[in-house]
């Protein structure tokens, strides 16, 4: 571990106010605790290891007899243990202090730990605390440069959107039988070209598979029918070193006129969107910074004002980083209720969804926070339903 990582962690340490950042691992269970301290996941791991990062100093790690080695190079000395008694001896000089633990009972996305492990570290007098504010701070909060590698994937998911519409669009006018995978397999083509990844196909939707928020085409999907609702969604970054994902969701008509039920349907979600925007906007220009759960609320009442309440089936927002669903701050208060705040190098969307009977829309945008001010990504946002007029 270089010793700028370290420091970064020991940043997010005292940041949190919390003592260290315990990391331990049994059969790999924990990819974050593999991930983060790069370790091996082909290593054998059939005995408990454990790595204390306190908020100054040296590391320590623990390991069983017969693994010695598991830690590798990290820095810091080592304990040895070969039984249950030894392991809390072992662990004993950690006792009274609160240690970040990859445990939440919200957002259990991070919670690896199990609860027997967990019991032996409080036997061990240990505090725990969630880790979910240290790998935001760690891990999910944007550069400079990771803001620019952001927008630059934003930038190619908006001109690939405008191509894979003007294919829509052609096929319309000429009357040509198009099916939903076509526009998907066009969309990854031009992924393919633009040197970019993805961890799963984008969504293409047409008619009732719009109503379905993770829909996949199956066999080349259906076919587009005239006047129905169609939904683009997608997301990505640069293949190289340094890609951050950019993620957006667009919704047009396959025809020339939209029905005036798409229409009214998508207004209320645009002004629910701009809603958490203002809200975030207004919120950053008061000092105040505003927690994602706070977000989602605010969104949600917004919708729930205009009786979709039965119509809301998701959080309005996730992290992004080098994942499309990152470790910072989500938008969301009812499925993994989070109450991070809002920090400086947060990236995150905004995506609210409507899902009635025979179709379902959503919006996305990303946004992050740069100097205290909330940054919308790429060339613009949707305000208007697309069609083939």
């Amino acid at each position: 571990m270089k010793d700028s990582k370290l420091r970064a962690m020991q940043e997010a340490i005292r940041g949190e106010g919390l003592d260290g950042w315990l990391f331990c691992n049994f059969r790999h269970r924990d990819k974050l605790a593999d991930e983060i301290l790069h370790i091996n996941p082909g290593i054998t791991n059939s005995r408990l290891w454990v790595y204390a990062v306190p908020a100054s100093g040296e590391p320590l790690g623990i390991l069983h007899a017969v693994e010695s080695d598991s830690l590798g190079d990290l820095p810091g000395p080592r304990a040895s243990y070969r039984g249950r008694e030894e392991l809390l001896s072992c662990l004993k000089p950690l006792g009274g202090k609160r240690w970040g633990l990859h445990i939440s009972e919200f957002i259990t996305a991070i919670s690896y730990l199990d609860g027997g492990t967990l019991a032996v570290f409080e036997q061990a007098g240990l505090i725990p605390a969630s880790a979910a504010g240290l790998l935001q701070r760690f891990k999910g909060l944007l550069s400079s440069e990771d803001m620019e590698a952001h927008e630059k994937a934003a930038d190619h998911l908006h001109e690939i959107v405008k191509k894979a519409w003007q294919r829509v669009r052609e096929a319309f006018v000429r009357g040509d039988r198009l099916y939903e995978g076509e526009i998907q397999d066009f969309m990854l083509a031009e992924m393919h070209r633009r040197n970019l990844v993805t961890d799963h196909a984008p969504i293409v939707a047409a008619g009732v598979n719009t109503g379905n928020p993770h829909y996949d085409p199956h066999e080349g999907g259906a076919v587009f029918q005239k006047d129905e609702l169609i939904q683009f969604d997608l997301w990505a970054k640069d293949k190289g070193p340094g890609g951050i994902y950019a993620d957006i969701s667009w919704v047009g008509v396959y025809g020339t006129v939209p029905l005036p039920q798409y229409e009214k349907t998508f207004a209320d979600l645009i002004a629910a969107r701009e809603g958490a925007w203002d809200f975030i906007r207004e919120e950053l220009a008061a000092g105040r910074r505003p927690a994602g759960a706070a977000v989602d609320k605010k969104t949600r009442a917004l919708l729930i004002g205009r009786a979709y309440e039965e119509a809301l089936r998701h959080r309005t927002g996730h992290g992004i980083d080098t994942e499309v669903h990152g470790s910072g701050v989500n938008i969301d208060s009812v499925e993994f209720p989070d109450s991070r705040l809002l920090l400086d190098g947060s990236c995150f969307s905004l995506e609210p969804g409507i899902y009635l009977p025979g179709f379902g829309m959503r919006t996305e945008i990303d946004v992050y926070i740069r100097e205290g001010k909330p940054v919308i990504s790429g060339q613009d946002r949707q305000f208007a339903l697309l069609n083939c007029g």
